[in-house]
């Protein structure tokens, strides 16, 4: 591999050497090795370390819902997830050797558990039979699995990720297609087709740990189908005039021929029931449009709640009758009132959540290139709001996507405030959250891509900062919960796609928020049932009258204004700024600097344009104001080398170019204030190495951050001072 390393290396020097002008303001990253050094700034393995798996550190659901320990159910237990969605395309499961430098460098960056998401594709790649695994590919994963396990990395798995499971002759594994995925919710041939996958993939001994992945202490979760939700895989197939496929047309009438005994007593609730439309011959039809609000969609609502929770019963004995003793989630996306009464029945609820989602890698594919701070987080607010109260939670997966010019609010928004929101584990969606080079000869490591974070300096950048504010957790928690109470089935509306209202979810930008079973009751501080009674400004004006809340908390819905209970975080949402004052860490996001920003220990007085900033203790100080080492990070935007657009607001994607990444420029002036003495600052590369100091100083702690520097565009620095 160093040979390689070197290769490449010498490749991109004549490349940057002999190429023409780079576009302005825009500079060539020049790193190819991107494993990071021990004991380098960028380790976070001294200070979080990752202890051995055994039956005492098995992963739980905790005395107060938390996820924890077996052998300390009452200390909370925070997972930093690597997601791992290799397919051949993005290189596939690495070989021993890489296998073992990989799981290394995850722990070296701070992550305790990995995902393994779309194995399934990747067994079933190439292959005819069904069930027909590769045994190459098994060979990979059970190793990467032992490896990881090594290095104090827990698991978690989906059941079926891809839409083609476990059946053999397909060649579109990684693309959506019409049937498994829903039909397992109610077919019994699909349902025995996922318990034969789940059975012979989790069941057999991994040679390299000497047990079964389905008894090993190190899987601690299974998500049983991922983005399962009916309504959500109705919509991925969604055709004009059928937006409902044919084969819930039986088991629907059945549902409702228990539910309501007559074709008479149907028509009494659906005024729409056509006269040939009679439940004593199964001839009722599904709804001809799911945007159009309805009886007929109420209860086609109240039907997929009950058979979701039925198959999550059902999938769940498959998984304890095989001896897991592990946690189990399911239905992880669609954040309607539908699927949240769904999930009240889950052992641990997760989530998927995207800003700027985008479909396709081809020529044509667009986002809207928005900040996320505009609607106040709302990809976020969404998935706080899916929480059940109680019960383990935590992302699946999320994302602010690459070419989204925002996307460095990322690693600030979703830490921030899945800290503030004690969820129990953060995992950003990509093919891997790190690689251990520029320049591997594969189609999605040619270029930086959406859903390929490994290659962004700017992903990474928030990848880093999100293990020091989430999992060493230098954001507080709420000190409040405000629960959204839940009645039940009462709840459904005639809308299909009713989610928690915009107007209420703005309180998990100040306190914990939450479904709660409520019994018809109602309480004083919550959200109660019916929401259009609900009123986000009285509820905050009832928390500070009963001292829940600071009379000096500026938050202001009207005004767009949030300051969580702790004082720690601050969003506004009209001049898109989201900033940080805690103790260890400070951090800022803006799209322009009209003014200084005042942290509680440093200041920015001037920016040239939008970008994080943070800055973080790592020698073990209580605060920054204290700390001789500190980590700086500075993410402008990135793009590939000849990126064109479509259109002159590069929504629209025409060619995502080649390597090397390029970075903007950026400048900063930072000021610690209250803090003198001899201080120095240095670039620290993608690979944690050192470069030469920049500036140094006996006096004010005060420079321009720059970071065009002589060893190539930084965003990480290190800042110490004697």
């Amino acid at each position: 591999m160093k040979r390689l390393v070197r290769i490449l290396a010498a490749a991109l020097a004549l490349t940057v050497s002999t190429s023409p002008a780079w576009p302005a303001d825009w500079l060539p990253v020049r790193e190819i090795s991107l494993t990071i050094a021990p004991g380098s700034p960028l380790d976070f393995s001294g200070f979080l370390p990752n202890g051995p798996i055994d039956g005492d550190s098995r992963l739980v659901a905790g005395t107060d819902g938390r996820l924890a320990r077996a052998g300390a159910p009452d200390r909370p237990a925070r997972l930093f997830c690597a997601s791992l969605a290799w397919s051949p395309a993005s290189g596939g499961f690495p070989n021993h050797a890489d296998a073992d430098v990989y799981a290394r460098q995850l722990a070296m960056h701070g992550y305790n558990i990995a995902r393994f998401h779309f194995i399934d594709g990747s067994l079933m790649f190439g292959r005819q039979k069904d069930f027909d695994f590769d045994p190459e590919i098994l060979d990979r994963i059970h190793y990467l699995m032992a490896a990881l396990k090594k290095h104090g990395i827990y698991w978690m798995v989906d059941g079926l990720t891809s839409w083609r499971g476990g059946y053999g002759g397909h060649d579109d594994r990684w693309a959506p297609s019409e049937g498994l995925k829903l039909e397992v919710n109610y077919q019994d041939r699909a349902f025995a087709h996922w318990k034969r996958l789940v059975t012979d993939f989790l069941t057999r001994v991994n040679p390299y740990t000497g047990i079964a992945p389905i008894r090993d202490d190190a899987l601690a979760m299974v998500v049983l189908v991922n983005e399962n939700s009916m309504e959500f895989e109705t919509v991925v197939h969604d055709r004009a005039g059928r937006p409902y496929p044919d084969s819930l047309r039986q088991p629907f009438n059945t549902w409702l021929r228990e539910r309501y005994g007559s074709t008479q007593a149907l028509r009494a609730a659906w005024p729409d029931l056509r006269a040939n439309e009679r439940l004593e011959n199964a001839s009722v039809r599904l709804p001809v449009e799911r945007y159009t609000d309805s009886p007929r969609l109420r209860d086609l609502q109240a039907f997929f709640v009950e058979t979701e929770k039925d198959a999550l019963a059902r999938m769940t004995r498959v998984l304890r009758e095989l001896g897991y003793r592990g946690l189990v989630s399911d239905y992880n996306n669609w954040p309607t009132v539908q699927t949240g009464l769904t999930r009240q029945n889950l052992e641990a609820v997760t989530m998927n959540t995207y800003q700027d989602g985008v479909m396709s890698y081809e020529p044509g594919a667009k986002i809207k290139n928005e900040s996320s701070l505009a609607d106040a987080g709302s990809y976020m607010r969404m998935a706080a709001a899916s929480r059940w109260l109680g019960k383990p939670f935590g992302i699946t997966e999320y994302d602010h996507l690459f070419w989204n010019r925002y996307r460095y609010e990322a690693g600030l928004v979703m830490p921030a405030y899945a800290a503030l929101q004690g969820w129990d584990m953060l995992c950003r969606h990509g093919h891997g959250p790190i690689a251990l080079q520029y320049g591997e000869p594969f189609p999605h490591k040619r270029a930086m891509l959406p859903y390929a974070i490994a290659l962004d300096p700017v992903a990474r950048a928030g990848e880093t900062l999100s293990a020091l504010l989430f999992r060493r957790g230098d954001v507080s928690m709420s000190r409040n919960t405000i629960p959204f109470l839940v009645r039940g089935e009462e709840d459904l509306t005639d809308d299909m796609q009713a989610t928690e209202p915009d107007t209420l979810t703005v309180l998990s930008l100040v306190s914990r928020i939450g479904l709660r079973q409520s019994d018809g009751l109602r309480e004083s501080l919550a959200v109660n049932q019916p929401r259009g009674e609900a009123d986000a400004g009285k509820l905050l004006a009832a928390m500070k009258a009963s001292g829940l809340l600071p009379e000096n908390n500026r938050t202001d819905p009207a005004q767009g204004i949030f300051q969580s209970d702790t004082g720690e975080l601050l969003l506004d949402r009209d001049k898109r700024s989201l900033t940080l004052s805690a103790p260890r860490t400070e951090a800022a996001a803006f799209v322009a600097l009209d003014g200084p920003i005042d942290l509680e220990t440093i200041r920015i007085e001037r920016g040239d344009g939008d970008a994080l900033f943070a800055a973080s203790a790592l020698d073990g100080a209580a605060s920054l104001a204290t700390a001789k080492r500190m980590l700086l990070i500075f993410a402008t935007d990135a793009r590939n080398t000849n990126m064109r657009f479509r259109d002159r607001e590069e929504k629209v994607i025409e060619d995502f170019g080649t390597l090397p990444v390029l970075i903007r420029k950026g400048t900063l002036s930072i000021e610690f204030k209250h803090r003198t003495g001899r201080w120095r600052l240095s670039p620290v590369g993608l690979d944690g190495v050192v470069h030469a100091p920049l500036q140094s100083g006996n006096g004010p702690l005060r420079f321009q951050l720059n970071n065009d520097t002589p060893a190539g565009p930084a965003t990480f620095f290190l800042l110490e001072t004697d």
